[in-house]
C-alpha cells in the first residue's frame, strides 16, 4: 500500500481534499471527505473478495481516494465532479508511482462512478460504482427526509 500512502501525503491531494472540506463546511447532507473515500474503498474491497472481481487492492484504493476529489470544482464552476476528479487525478497518480495503464483504469473508473451502465461489470468501474452507492448510511442520517436522493436510491437498511 506504499503507493496509496503516497497519494495520501501528496501535496496536491491534500490541497484538493482541503478544498472539498471548505466547500462543504456548511453542507448538511453527505460530505465528500476522507471518511467517504475510505468507506468506498473498504466496501469495494469487500465486494471484490465476496463477488470475485479479481481487482488489485491498490487500484481499488486509488480509485476510491480520488473519485470525488474534484467535488469542490462542481460547487465552484459547475464542472461535473466525476470529470473534475478525473482531470485532477493523473498528476497525483503519476507522482504516486502508478503506471500509465493502471492510471487509465483508475481514471475510467472515476469518470464512470456515476454511470449506472457499469454497475453490473466485474471491473474496477463496476466495483467503484457499487461501492460508492453502498457507502451512504441513509438509514442513520438525520437529513434523510430532506435529501433529494430518490427513495429507491437511498440505503434505508444495511446491505453490506
Amino acid at each position: 500500500m506504499e503507493r496509496i500512502n503516497r497519494i495520501l501525503t501528496c501535496s496536491m491531494y491534500q490541497k484538493y481534499l482541503n478544498q472539498n472540506n471548505l466547500a462543504e463546511a456548511e453542507r448538511r447532507f453527505c460530505h465528500h471527505n476522507m471518511g467517504h473515500f475510505l468507506d468506498v474503498a473498504r466496501i469495494a474491497c469487500i465486494l471484490n473478495i465476496e463477488e470475485g472481481y479479481g481487482q488489485d487492492r491498490e487500484l481499488i484504493y486509488a480509485a476510491a481516494l480520488l473519485h470525488d476529489i474534484g467535488r469542490w470544482k462542481q460547487y465552484k464552476d459547475g464542472t461535473p465532479h466525476e470529470m473534475a476528479s478525473a482531470n485532477l487525478a493523473p498528476e497525483i497518480l503519476s507522482e504516486s508511482g502508478f503506471s500509465v495503464g493502471e492510471s487509465g483504469m483508475i481514471l475510467e473508473a472515476i469518470k464512470n462512478h456515476r454511470n449506472s451502465t457499469v454497475k453490473e461489470e466485474k471491473s474496477l468501474q463496476g466495483l467503484l460504482y457499487r461501492a460508492d452507492k453502498l457507502s451512504r448510511p441513509c438509514f442513520a442520517c438525520r437529513m434523510e427526509k430532506e435529501c433529494d436522493w430518490k427513495k429507491g436510491k437511498k440505503n434505508l437498511k444495511l446491505l453490506i
